[in-house]
């Protein structure tokens, strides 16, 4: 017994001797995925006077820091200083330094006493910075682990097209949208700015469906829509901020189909015998029309279009006729080459083996996105010389609501299988040279089905931080899907931002006012899905149209602008609930939403739901259509109500 117990204190006295070894760093968690990462010890622990250093005489790299400490300031409560100059311990030094090894969106950053941030060019020195927010934003103080990341994209051109011609999107979502795909180290956002819903929705009659072009116009007053259009100065401001957060916009006009918007305001550009969305091809005045559209955007000097790239369209044409296929594919070749004439890069929809036929259409230099392989097969189109975007419908197309296409995308299967090197069911080479990268689209098809801004984002949120992954770090990520699918939820949406009034850190109370109060101002702007909004009334003889809370996107009505009853309004679409309070009653109410319904009890019990509902057109009923009655709930300021309102409450989860 005593030589055990000799031994255990020997052993215990042995390991109190030995030194004490760090552990190495982890690779951090960051979307996209670190390419390279080499673990120190210990950890970078801002100070309060946290600078962030520049060269001097670097203006490009004066903007880079300026934005960071911005965007710092946004998500910690906390400016860095900017200063020019050589950094110190406790600096971030952003430099620039040449590296044959990278391009020019790769970087370097060395984690130690000090943060150093190297990169050839701003592109990758800015890419670093949101590197740093996110790794900041998952540890408590924003500390960073010590350690060295080397990091690069597979593919250069990483997008996102939002359809805004079918539904009025507003600047401030587009903008806000811009600062989202930028924190994820996308770098394109092509806008698709003209289009029109389908007919079989508004008894078969174009002149009753709904067709919008999205921009102001000077050259054509009257063309542009009256249901939400943006100004040519929101355009070139939109494109501006774009460029500043490493984003390229892309402006599309969608033509010679999906062009109901044109017939609309010109009758005669309007194709008899495939329907009013079609142009005439064989009507000179089609390429008057457009050719002078596209000079009001492109032409003088200062134009609305600013960036390097523009779409034309080129989509979806009958192929019944040689003749219209000869004429679909001269409009085709005549339009890149317009688009050229003012020194920009031509992009188009795949159509062409769709529209195979002997006039020949312009391949060098212009940018296909391959959506289809029936209508432009992509072997093919290489071999004509065409580079690709990767956009394949059947994996990446979003329509929100519609029963066809994806409403919310296979995000595992894309992280484990999908890379721009598929199209289709064709698998090239990762990285082939004339593969330049990927997108991924919302497409509005059904116009008057209820979806909202904020139902497209809770669809595009969770497909943005995936297919950043595999459109950067590419075919294999070392992170299993089930534990990036977790781990991406501890991250924003941009610094700043709460686009859906997301709130991190589980199920908790957002919001408690024992009284509230008419016309109190908070600083929550909303919540989003799933949550629950209660409270206790004694209820006053409101007038109609007396609100409880609004923000920028929707109003919630303790009695409504027209029935008197409890409801809500967003996006153009009002819902209502079928219960009103009398003067006089008292009550419990609890209002809960999620990505599917929004609910409606009264003292405890469920008064309405108000859920997914199928609705018929034309007499046989065969053509339907989903609408969406969803609330990411107002919380920015209370009505002007008379009732007494206690105990309100908000919680992220529902009832």
């Amino acid at each position: 017994m005593k030589n055990i117990i000799k031994t255990m204190f020997t052993l215990i006295a042995m390991a109190v001797a030995m030194p004490v070894f760090a552990q190495v760093n982890e690779k951090p968690f960051v979307i996209p995925e670190l390419r390279e990462w080499k673990g120190g010890k210990g950890n970078f622990t801002p100070s309060e006077g946290l600078r962030i250093v520049y060269p001097e005489k670097e203006e490009a790299l004066k903007k880079v820091a300026i934005q960071f400490s911005k965007d710092y300031s946004a998500m910690f409560n906390t400016t860095p200083e900017v200063v020019a100059g050589k950094g110190k311990k406790g600096d971030i030094v952003l430099s620039i330094k040449k590296d044959k090894k990278l391009d020019k969106e790769g970087y370097n950053i060395k984690i130690g006493d000090k943060v150093e941030v190297y990169a050839p060019t701003k592109e990758g020195v800015f890419w670093a910075t949101r590197t740093l927010l996110q790794i900041a934003e998952q540890n408590s103080g924003q500390s960073l682990p010590q350690g060295v990341i080397r990091d690069y994209p597979d593919y250069a051109l990483r997008g996102f097209m939002l359809d805004c011609g079918r539904k009025y999107i507003p600047m401030h979502f587009v903008r806000e949208y811009v600062k989202f795909m930028s924190y994820y180290k996308m770098n394109t956002l092509q806008i698709h700015l003209n289009d029109n819903a389908f007919k079989q929705y508004f008894n078969h009659d174009w002149n009753k469906t709904p067709a919008a072009f999205r921009l102001e116009s000077e050259y054509f007053p009257g063309l542009t829509a009256r249901d939400g259009y943006y100004t040519k100065q929101e355009f070139r401001d939109l494109q501006i901020l774009a460029d500043s957060l490493g984003v390229e916009i892309i402006p599309e006009i969608d033509a010679p189909a999906h062009s109901l918007a044109f017939s609309h305001y010109r009758a005669e550009l309007g194709s008899k015998e495939y329907g009013m969305d079609h142009l005439d091809l064989f009507n000179p005045a089609t390429y008057t029309f457009l050719d002078s559209l596209y000079d009001e955007y492109l032409g003088g000097d200062n134009p609305v279009f600013m960036g390097k790239r523009v779409h034309i369209g080129t989509d979806e044409y009958s192929n019944r006729k040689k003749d219209v296929v000869e004429k679909f594919r001269s409009f085709t070749d005549h339009y890149i080459k317009l688009v050229e004439s003012y020194g920009k890069q031509a992009c188009v929809w795949g159509a062409l083996t769709h529209a195979k036929g002997d006039t020949p259409v312009k391949s060098e230099n212009v940018l296909m996105h391959a959506w289809y392989n029936g209508y432009a097969d992509p072997t093919e189109m290489i071999k004509q010389g065409y580079d690709l975007v990767s956009i394949p419908d059947g994996y990446l197309y979003i329509v929100p609501a519609a029963g066809y296409y994806y409403d919310f995308l296979n995000c595992k299967m894309l992280y484990e299988n999908w890379t721009p090197a598929q199209i289709g069911n064709q698998k090239f080479e990762e990285k082939h040279p004339q593969i330049k990268g990927g997108m991924f689209a919302v497409w509005n098809d059904h116009a008057g089905n209820g979806i909202s801004t904020k139902d497209i984002h809770y669809r595009v949120y969770p497909a943005m931080q995936t297919l950043s992954v595999k459109m950067w770090t590419g075919a294999k990520p070392a992170t299993p899907f089930d534990e990036f699918n977790k781990a991406r939820l501890s991250l924003s949406d941009a610094p700043g931002l709460k686009i859906a009034g997301r709130f991190k850190g589980g199920e908790r109370d957002i919001l408690k006012l024992a009284t509230l109060k008419p016309g109190t101002i908070t600083d929550i702007e909303e919540i989003g899905f799933a949550y629950t909004v209660s409270f206790d009334i004694t209820a006053a003889d409101e007038a109609l149209g007396t609100e409880l809370f609004r923000s920028r996107d929707a109003v919630f009505y303790l009695k409504d602008p027209v029935s008197g009853m409890m409801g809500f309004a967003r996006d153009g679409y009002f819902n209502k609930f079928n219960f009103q309070l009398y003067p006089g009653e008292k009550a419990t109410i609890a209002i809960s939403g999620d990505q599917h319904t929004t609910s409606l009890y009264v003292n405890g019990k469920l008064v309405e739901k108000l859920e997914r509902q199928t609705l018929y057109f034309n007499k046989d009923g065969k053509d339907k259509m989903y609408y969406v009655p969803t609330l990411v709930f107002p919380l920015a300021k209370a009505g002007t109500f008379k009732s007494k309102i206690t105990n309100f409450k908000v919680v992220n989860y529902c009832k």
